[in-house]
């Protein structure tokens, strides 16, 4: 058995993969890496039953995966580089030969993976830390889950201008209800719930723009969405939304937010 675990800055997530198929997965809350770490690992053993000295080797990866120096309980631990972890993941879950994969966590990478290797191409800053972050100052919501709930409930004609707003015959093939400038209206009418729509229709928008940038750079008509981010209902809906414009498929392969993990754990097969 071979333990992947990728310390992100808010979330853990491990998985446990046995002959290339993955056999449980697991995500714990921690900000401090060794704790992340362990404690990951001990719920992985505990709910799958699993004994320790079924444990062949630890891979760890993430944000975190350098404060770990030394094996953990006694198993062989090494380092995997995350960039090399999530393409690898990717290429897994998708069965492709070739892809461009967006990353969503605090903040978003762009990767390409493929037989000629594994490459960085870029990101933004932009990710599930800016809408916490925005969301904590403009209103006053911390958890990610009532940001949704909030969101859901939300009109961007209260915050964004909208293409409709500046032109009576549209601009080019775009929708007359798409974003011409995030925040751009911000009405004194905006609720709490139209403020977080915003926020995540800014931040979906950033992350779906430079990915498919990155995708026709590569020649490419598809991106595979991972990471904690392509779980997230509404930014699901906006990327869908791009796709339509920009002929772009957005993918979101089953286990994606154990993306990385996964990578790290089969580079030992």
């Amino acid at each position: 058995m071979i333990i992947g675990i990728d310390i992100g800055s808010t979330t853990t997530k491990a998985v446990a993969i046995h002959n290339l198929e993955v056999v449980k997965t697991i995500k714990t809350k921690a900000f401090d890496a060794v704790t992340s770490a362990t404690g990951a690992l001990g719920k992985l053993m505990i709910e799958s039953n699993l004994d320790i000295s079924a444990i062949k080797k630890i891979k760890i990866t993430g944000a975190g995966a350098l404060k770990i120096n030394n094996d953990l309980f006694g198993i062989r631990t090494e380092n995997v580089d995350e960039i090399t972890a999530t393409g690898r993941g990717g290429l897994f879950l998708s069965g492709k030969e070739r892809l461009v994969i967006t990353n969503i966590g605090t903040g978003t990478s762009i990767i390409e993976a493929g037989k000629d290797g594994i490459f960085h191409i870029g990101g933004t800053a932009t990710g599930g830390g800016t809408i916490t972050g925005l969301s904590k100052e403009l209103i006053k919501a911390t958890s990610f889950e009532t940001i949704l709930k909030l969101a859901a409930k939300g009109d961007l004609r209260q915050v964004d201008l909208l293409i409709e707003d500046i032109s009576d015959g549209g601009i080019s093939f775009l929708n007359p209800e798409a974003t011409a400038s995030n925040f751009g209206k911000m009405l004194d009418t905006a609720t709490r719930e139209d403020i977080a729509l915003g926020i995540i229709n800014m931040v979906y928008q950033v992350i779906g723009m430079v990915s498919v940038f990155a995708a026709k750079s590569r020649n490419l008509d598809s991106v595979l969405i991972t990471g904690n981010g392509s779980n997230n209902p509404i930014g699901k809906r906006i990327l869908e939304e791009i796709s339509k414009l920009y002929s772009v498929e957005f993918e979101f392969p089953q286990m994606a937010e154990f993306t990385t993990a996964i990578g790290a754990a089969i580079l030992s097969e």
